[in-house]
């Protein structure tokens, strides 16, 4: 799939891998049950190997054969992670969870007298990274059509290949269909082979709920969803119908399961989904407590994108407040904004986090302050937000450049 060999090369490759291996584990239907040897020693040993990386507080499930009867223990630094008793059989299935400290752990499986020494495990934060608005037409859709795909992200890539998960709102429409729609003095369009630039430059999910994404009708709008599952892409908060637009989008990432929401609050007519109409996720305070509670219930992180507020005004309004606040209710631990084209603050409570507006990303940014950017890495174990810091950024023309000592420092992190 093109959106696998993105993201960190080999060794995300390998974490695939090593996941795909862990979850293969879980239930004998899913990986059949090798009979255990009758003669010597009773064996003690798992199916499948551990993932080599979990978030704090992460959950997994990993089987395995020991002697018939015996307590069987996955321990680290004379901790116990997680304790079972094998069947008459020797089949074991272990419930771990992860350390809540960060940091490189040595496992070791053991029933009664017998020890068998596993390969460490890397406990660290999910890193989720956040752009703001992404207009793949007019002055960006120029640059692409005579430079490439890849034109726009060339100085931000870097840094969202190397987080594990990265979103953005994408703020136009993506086809070669349509007509404007009348009475609108902006429309945005782009070609669908722009997309590829953003699945190469690490982006897994965009948002269509904005006052743009309609700008050429229904049909350019469900080309754009289309074309964005193509390039490698998820798009999140529109669809063929309500029920899909209300949809979120989860992810497994470090054994934590991620829902994403997206919302919007700036509404031309006729943008909006309904039963049996495409269109954008309406920002209402009774769906996003609904949505964001139903989709906590199937993940451990809940991210609610929105796009609201009031154009170039640095400071939140009382809607935004009123829509963070019914998310956060609700249980969501990360709320983003875009729209306002600048930046407004971020907001850390305890576990969570408001971005009032992320600004302009890949735009062409002209009016005073909207040049001012950034990524927004977010780090995430079960509990919620552990970090969140701005890698400040300035638009030259419509390409995001991260401050390069900063983003240097960044990268270095990220590796570690």
């Amino acid at each position: 799939m093109d959106g696998v060999g993105r993201r960190r090369a080999a060794a995300a490759a390998g974490l695939v891998l090593a996941t795909a291996g862990a979850v293969a584990a879980l239930s004998p239907a899913l990986a059949p049950a090798r009979a255990p040897q009758r003669a010597g020693a009773p064996p003690l040993r798992l199916d499948a190997q551990l993932p080599r990386w979990l978030a704090p507080g992460a959950r997994v499930n990993v089987s395995g054969w020991s002697a018939a009867g015996a307590r069987v223990q996955l321990r680290s630094r004379g901790a116990v992670l997680a304790s079972t008793r094998a069947g008459r059989l020797g089949r074991f299935e272990l419930h771990v969870r992860a350390p809540a400290r960060r940091g490189r752990y040595q496992l070791a499986l053991a029933a009664g007298d017998r020890r068998a020494q596993l390969p460490p495990l890397v406990v660290r934060p999910v890193v989720l990274a956040a752009g703001g608005d992404v207009n793949l037409g007019a002055g960006v859709g120029e640059a692409i059509a005579a430079g490439g795909p890849d034109v726009p992200w060339t100085a931000v890539a870097p840094v969202l290949r190397a987080a594990d998960l990265a979103l953005v709102n994408l703020e136009c429409a993506v086809s070669y269909r349509g007509t404007p729609v009348l009475g609108k003095q902006y429309v945005f369009r782009g070609a669908p082979r722009a997309l590829a630039g953003l699945a190469r430059a690490g982006i897994d999910i965009v948002s269509v709920a904005n006052n743009h994404s309609l700008d050429y009708g229904t049909d350019a709008f469900l080309d754009t969803l289309a074309h964005a599952r193509r390039a490698g892409l998820r798009p999140v908060g529109g669809g063929a119908e309500l029920s899909a637009a209300r949809r979120p989008v989860i992810v497994l990432r470090g054994g934590l399961r991620i829902a994403v929401l997206a919302y919007s609050d700036v509404r031309p007519l006729g943008f909006d989904a309904a039963e049996g109409k495409p269109g954008a996720a309406r920002a209402d305070t009774a769906w996003i407590a609904e949505d964001v509670a139903r989709a906590r219930r199937r993940a451990d992180t809940v991210v609610a994108y929105f796009h609201w507020g009031t154009e170039l005004a640095t400071t939140p309004d009382a809607r935004q407040r009123s829509f963070a606040e019914a998310a956060l209710g609700a249980g969501a631990s990360v709320v983003l904004g875009a729209h306002p084209h600048v930046l407004q603050p971020l907001e850390r409570r305890g576990r969570r986090l408001v971005a009032w507006s992320l600004g302009n990303f890949v735009f062409d940014a002209l009016s005073p302050g909207t040049t001012a950017s950034g990524i927004l890495l977010v780090g995430l174990g079960a509990d919620g937000v552990r970090s969140a810091e701005l890698l400040p950024a300035r638009i030259e023309g419509f390409r995001p450049r991260p401050d390069p000592v900063h983003a240097a420092r960044v990268l270095r992190r990220l590796a570690a």
